[in-house]
């Protein structure tokens, strides 16, 4: 029984990988248009939430959003979540209608087809540099003035799996002070369940993901990094326990 369960697994994998490639083959030209021009990335977006869905629904995964408070149009947030799965990705671009940009880690440009658009719309960091690190502040900085919002996993990569929730970089939130925009925490319960990095795992059904209601960093200054950083993970945090409470009562 084990062994149908590792094959079974096995042809799920494969399959989230030609439910990421099917959208951007057959969009490939339109894509490609989208992305020629900087003030073009809207258009670019509603196409990755298109892309987003797809992935989501084929794999069975069924997204529900509770939101504490909804993003106004035309205004700039910095949206952060806790970091589980490679389907983050996806779920933020399907919770989040506010045209955002990712700031990731450069490896994923690698990953055939997919890459080819990531290096070009999303903001690359390589975290071993504080060249590269800086050079994202620029980059944001263009992107916020530009009327966009950015989207950062502020625990810089995927934890270890017993790892709830890593320590928090500062990183988006000397961003968010650096421009006056609200933060806004977002928690997604269920990824690494659904689609973790662990290769036997996983299987459809509900992705819980809370909006939570937003932290203004209005007079805020870079010396309150650290405490905002800290109320943001703490309220991911106390929501994962009680989504896990939840599950187990």
């Amino acid at each position: 029984m084990k062994f149908v369960k590792y094959i079974l697994w096995t042809l799920y994998r494969i399959w989230f990988y030609i439910l990421v490639a099917l959208p951007i083959i057959f969009l490939f030209p339109i894509l490609l248009v989208s992305i020629l021009k900087e003030s073009w990335y809207p258009f670019f977006f509603k196409l990755a939430r298109f892309w987003a869905k797809f992935i989501l629904l084929g794999m069975g995964f069924v997204c529900k959003i509770e939101q504490e408070e909804i993003p106004e149009k035309d205004k700039s947030y910095m949206f952060i979540a806790n970091h589980t799965s490679m389907a983050d990705i996806m779920l933020m671009l399907v919770s989040i209608e506010n045209p955002f940009v990712f700031v990731g880690k450069k490896e994923l440009a690698k990953i055939p087809l997919f890459g080819f658009f990531y290096k070009r719309t999303c903001i690359l960091v390589d975290r071993s540099s504080e060249k590269s690190r800086k050079a994202v502040f620029l980059r944001a900085q263009r992107r916020l003035q530009s009327g966009l919002s950015i989207c950062i996993f502020p625990e810089g990569g995927v934890p270890e799996e017993h790892i709830e929730l890593d320590e928090f970089k500062d990183g988006a939130f000397r961003l968010a002070i650096n421009h006056q925009i609200p933060i806004v925490p977002i928690t997604l319960a269920d990824n690494k369940k659904r689609f973790s990095y662990t290769f036997f795992s996983g299987g459809p059904g509900k992705m819980r993901v809370k909006i939570h209601r937003f932290l203004s960093t209005k007079g805020l200054i870079i010396e309150n990094t650290r405490a905002i950083n800290e109320k943001a993970r703490d309220i991911i945090l106390g929501q994962l326990q009680e989504f896990n409470n939840h599950s187990n009562g």
